[in-house]
Parts: C-alpha cells; structure tokens; sequence
C-alpha cells in the first residue's frame, strides 16, 4: 500500500512539473529569445520484493530547452548580412538623393550657365546679357557647393551612427559578460540554468545585428564572441570595449577600434565583414568617396577650364585686359598618416605638396602615396579608383598634378594618401562680381581679304592655349596656296616671330595643330581658294568682338573631363559635362540598385534562417496545448489513484477495527 501511495505521489510531482514547463512555454511563446523547454522524465528505480521488482513510479530528471547551435550560428550569419546590406543601402538611397538627373541636376546647372553666354555671343557689350551669365555662375557654384556640402553631412552621420552602435555592441558585450558570470554560477548545480542561457543568445543576436561574430562555448554554459578576424570581445566574463577613432589620413572619417591597455587596436575594414557597422564602413569608404571624387573632378575641370579660357580673352575693362577667374574652388589635399614619423616637437619629418597644373587630366579619385619596399629612397602611387600603381619622383606630374616632396621624402614607413579634387566642389564659389569682367571678346580679330575668290569665311577666331600664344607675334597674314586632291588646302602663316606652313582640312581648326601651334584656333565656314588671304590682329574693340564667348560655348561639347595620357603622345578623350555628372548618377544609380536587391536577398536568407531556428526551438502554442491536455489527463489519473489508494486504506483499517 505505501508503494502504491508512493507511486500515486511521485506521478502527480512529475505531471505537476511537467504542466508548470507548459505552462511556462506558453507564457512565453511571444518572449524574445524564449527557447521551448520540456521535462526530461524517466522511470524511478524498482524496489525489489519477494515477488520481483516493483515499480516506484516516475522520477523529472532535468528541465532541457530547445537549441540547436548550428541553425543559431546560421541565423546569427544571416542577421549580420542582412543589417549590412540594409545600412548600405539606406545610405546610398539617401546619396542618390544629392544626385538628381533632369533639370535639377549638377550637369543642367553647368549647361545652363554656359548657354547663357549665347546673349552675350550676340551681344558682347549688352550688360544685362552679362548679369545674366553671372547669375548662371553664381547658381551653379551654390549647386556644387550645396552638393559637397550633403555629401559632407552623410559623412558626419555615418560618424554619429557608428558612435551610437558602438555604444550600444559596448552595453550588450557588458550584459553577456555578465550573464556568462551568472551562468557559470548556476551551471554548478548541475542542471542548466536555461531562461540565463536564452538571456545569452538573445544578447549574442542582438550584438550580430551590429559586427559579423564568431561564438565558441566551452561546455560550461558561458559563450565567448570575437570579432575582426578573431579579436575578441566578449571572453566568459570579461568584455572588451569597442570605440570609433579617426581614420589615420582624414579626421573626417571613421574607423573602428578595440580598447586595450597598450593603446587602440584599429580593426581592419575586410575583416568587420558584416552587421551594420560594416555597411557604414563600406558606404564612408566606398561609394561616399567616390561621389565625392566624382563632382570634385567635374567642379575643378569645369572650374579651372573656364578661368583659363576666361584669362585668353578680353574684358570690358578701361584699358580691356585678360580676364580674372569667374571661378575658384576647395584646394587640393595632402592628407599625412597619423603614424608618419614626427620630431621630438610632435612635426612631421617628412611632406609632400600637391599641385594640380592640368585640369583636364584630373582624375575621379583619391591616391596612395608610399615608399617602395623593393627599391630604397624610391616611392609608388596607387590610383585607389582602380588600383592603377606606378612609381614617382620628386616633381613628377601625375594624372594632371605635380607631387612635390618637401621639407623631406616620406620616409620608409611613411604613407600619404593625395586628394586632387575631392574637396573641390564643398568651396566652390563665383569670385567674379563686375559684369564688364567677362572676357567674351578674342585677343585675335581675324579679316577676310575682299578680293578673296574662295566662299570661306570665318566663323570663330580664340586664343586656347597661355603657354603657346603671344599676341606680339600680330598682326599675321594668312595666304591659301593650290587645293590639293583630297580637297584640304595649303597655306602660309606670316607673323611677327616667323613663317609656318600648314594644311587646312575643312571641319578642323588652324594655328594650333602640331608643327605650328602658335596657341589659337581659327574655324572657317565654306572652302578657301588658292591666293584667298585672311589678316590676323590684335582686337582693338572688345565691346564688339565675340570670339572669345564662342570658346565658352565649345566647352559644351568638349570632352576635357578626364582625359588621359596613353603614352607615345596619345590621349584618350575625356567627358564633356553632361557625360560626366551622367556618369556620376549612373555609378550612383547603379551601386544602390545592386545594394536594394541585395538587402532583399538577404533579408528573405535571415527570415528564413529564422524560420528554421524559430521551428526548431521556439514555442507552438498548438503542440503545448496537446501536451497541456496529455499532462492534465496524467494528473488526473495520478490523482485518482491516490484517491483509489487511499480508499482501499481507509477500508483495511476499517477491517481491522
């Protein structure tokens, strides 16, 4: 009889534990990071008799939660690839923003500005006309200005958002830190403390929405995090703390770091691989950079092309003199490693100067200046757009800029990263104010002789290259010889300085072309006959001349952005403006299409790794409703046999009585 009490007893704990689990489960199932547990139960140890071995019922061995580390650590993956992909692409789609196609767009501003020298082609002197064109000029330098300008506050946001990350992966490190330490504690009891253990993974899921991580558990409950190719962060229960520093060239820039005591140790960027701080990264390094490089080329091209063209011309002045600049820009930029070796007054020992000498050559991209570490007191530049290296010397000029070395060459472990034009637009600015300063008329004023037989006469006569032209070489006498039987026609140029022989070819400009390039272009309409004669001189009416204007307007369809230099005398042909701001919002365009599918590519990865982790260890409020029913019905039955047992007793001692 007390067996069977025994029994009745130990069957109604195990089914009263087991309805206190469900019941658990079930008050739980919306918790983040709740495991579904369940009783462990086993048969209690037979006790032997006379007649055998007679059963004591049921015995709840331990409380096991649902975990599967594998379907955990892919969740985990997922999550970090997600959040990258998704910060990447938030930021881009707030890039694509400042980039805006059409009329509200960099190019049209630049195109509207250049047309508005069509009035004052037609009237040179008009002084309204000219009001205009500097309206034109103020407008597009605030475009540019304004551009640099969001670019520079996505920069700072990219800054503040990783700061806040930081603070928040710093603040769950220390919570799991200290979850290890309880966990540790509890697990000497011998039964896993499984609500402390769901507190930790859901503290390892939320730092994966961060960095992408590596756990290891060592079998004792506790979990170790390490990040960046191995560093650790979290380590049973101590927490290393993460920090944001200033990129080592530009204080403008962000990098990540871990605290140690001997000093920071930077994280390098291809190893904070995932979570949204990597997309930050990726964004600041990547695409922010380049559209910075990308409007910075356009702004100092353009820029620096319309001063030179604007110095070739002539103003309205009293007496008319060379034009001013209508135009200025941010400076180009040297930016020293922090790491540079420094005098014992903390100043560099060694400098590098930057000296952009032509525009056209200028290049969307920054540059990595460096010793070679095969050849001593030798130093290589890697263009970072593409990866293009090459050696460089003191005073050589590359990609449109001349790179000085001073005080002193960069020593062995020195590095310099060059920035030619990724400043440029942020400062652009019209410094040109007087109308009467527009140098619309041509230093050259060119005349057809009336006794000419050929039907050409001219159509534009400008100065185009500072360096080749002299105006004391005028006035000039140009005389046409015999045609010849591809229909080009030869002729002679008399000036001051000498004689040049040349071929005209009907479409193509004269005095500038190789074996001559006396620095000006003249384009003729209709085809000179043999004797046709045309005199070259100094313009002594600028009011009425408007040949200079007329370069202005060639620059439309000029493509001077980004030209480069194939050796052998070649160059590849550039951009004209509208090609190249085209160019910028395509890259743009394109970067944040390829970022959008992917954050949806992989947000369907971590929803359905989820899933899967969520099937396997979450809570079904079907199933716990089956075996809350199952229980119930034990318990019930455990009660009745108490019920039965006591029943039988109370009618043996009756008997006895």
């Amino acid at each position: 009889m007390g067996n069977l009490l025994n029994v009745g007893a130990r069957a109604m704990l195990a089914n009263q534990a087991a309805l206190s689990v469900i019941g658990h489960n079930i008050a739980n199932a919306n918790t983040p990071g709740y495991s579904r547990q369940s009783p462990l139960l086993s048969t209690a140890v037979a006790q032997f008799s006379g007649s055998g071995f007679i059963g004591k019922g049921v015995d709840v061995d331990t409380v096991l939660r649902a975990y599967n580390r594998f379907m955990t650590a892919e969740a985990n993956s997922a999550r970090s690839e997600a959040q990258r992909d998704g910060a990447l692409r938030d930021n881009l789609l707030r890039l694509e923003q400042i980039f805006p196609p059409g009329e509200s767009g960099l190019g049209n501003a630049a195109n509207q500005f250049l047309n508005a020298m069509i009035d004052v082609a037609s009237r040179p002197a008009d002084p309204s006309a000219r009001q205009v064109v500097l309206g034109r000029a103020q407008e597009m330098a605030a475009r540019f200005a304004g551009a640099g300008q969001q670019l520079s506050d996505l920069q700072a946001g990219v800054n503040t958002e990783l700061r806040l990350q930081v603070q928040q992966v710093n603040d769950l490190a220390r919570q799991l830190a200290n979850v290890n330490i309880q966990v540790s504690r509890a697990s000497g009891t011998g039964q896993l403390p499984n609500d402390l253990l769901d507190q930790r993974d859901e503290l390892v899921k939320q730092i994966s929405q961060y960095l992408s991580i590596k756990t290891i558990e060592p079998g004792d409950g506790t979990v170790s995090v390490f990040i960046g190719g191995g560093q650790r962060l979290v380590l049973a229960g101590e927490a290393q703390q993460l920090t944001v520093e200033a990129d080592p060239f530009d204080s403008q820039r962000s990098r990540l770091a871990l605290v140690q005591q001997g000093g920071n140790l930077p994280l390098n960027e291809d190893l904070v691989a995932g979570g949204s701080m990597a997309g930050l990264l990726g964004f600041q390094n990547d695409a922010l950079q380049a559209a910075r490089n990308g409007i910075g080329q356009i702004a100092t091209a353009l820029a620096l092309r319309v001063n030179e063209q604007q110095a070739l011309g002539l103003d309205l002045s009293n007496p008319p003199g060379a034009g001013v600049p209508v135009f200025a820009v941010g400076a180009a930029r040297v930016l020293p490693a922090s790491t540079n070796a420094r005098d014992g007054a903390g100043q560099f020992l060694s400098g590098v100067t930057i000296e952009r000498v032509d525009a056209n050559f200028l290049q969307a991209s920054s540059y990595l200046l460096k010793a070679d570490p095969a050849n001593a007191g030798q130093y290589l530049i890697e263009r970072e757009s593409d990866g293009f290296t090459r050696s460089v010397a003191d005073g050589d000029v590359v990609d449109g800029f001349r790179v000085t070395f001073a005080p002193a060459p960069p020593g062995q472990f020195d590095q310099y990263r060059l920035e030619p034009v990724a400043a440029a637009a942020i400062d652009m600015k019209r410094v040109l104010d007087q109308a009467q300063g527009i140098a619309a008329a041509s230093p050259l004023t060119a005349t057809t002789d009336r006794n000419n037989t050929g039907s050409a006469t001219v159509d534009s006569v400008y100065a185009v290259d500072a360096a080749t032209f002299n105006a004391a070489d005028y006035p000039a006498d140009l005389l046409f010889g015999p045609a010849n039987l591809d229909g080009s026609v030869n002729y002679t140029l008399t000036t001051q300085s000498g004689v040049f022989n040349g071929v005209w070819r009907a479409g193509e400009p004269l005095g500038n072309e190789a074996g001559i390039a006396l620095g000006f272009e003249l384009r003729l309409t209709g085809v000179p006959k043999e004797n046709d004669r045309i005199t070259l001189e100094p313009t002594r009416f600028p009011q009425q001349n408007n040949g200079n204007v007329k370069a202005f307007l060639d620059l439309q369809a000029a493509g001077f952005i980004g030209q480069r230099d194939l050796g052998g005398g070649a160059i590849a042909l550039g951009s004209n403006v509208g090609d190249a701001y085209a160019a910028v919002v395509g890259d743009v365009g394109t970067r944040t299409q390829s970022a959008e599918f992917l954050a949806e590519v992989s947000a369907n990865v971590e929803q359905q790794a989820e899933a899967a982790r969520a099937g396997d260890a979450g809570v079904n409020l079907d199933e716990e409703a089956a075996r809350l029913l199952q229980y119930q019905q034990a318990y019930q039955a455990s009660a009745r046999l108490l019920q039965v047992a006591q029943s039988t007793f109370d009618e043996l001692i009756g008997a006895i009585r």
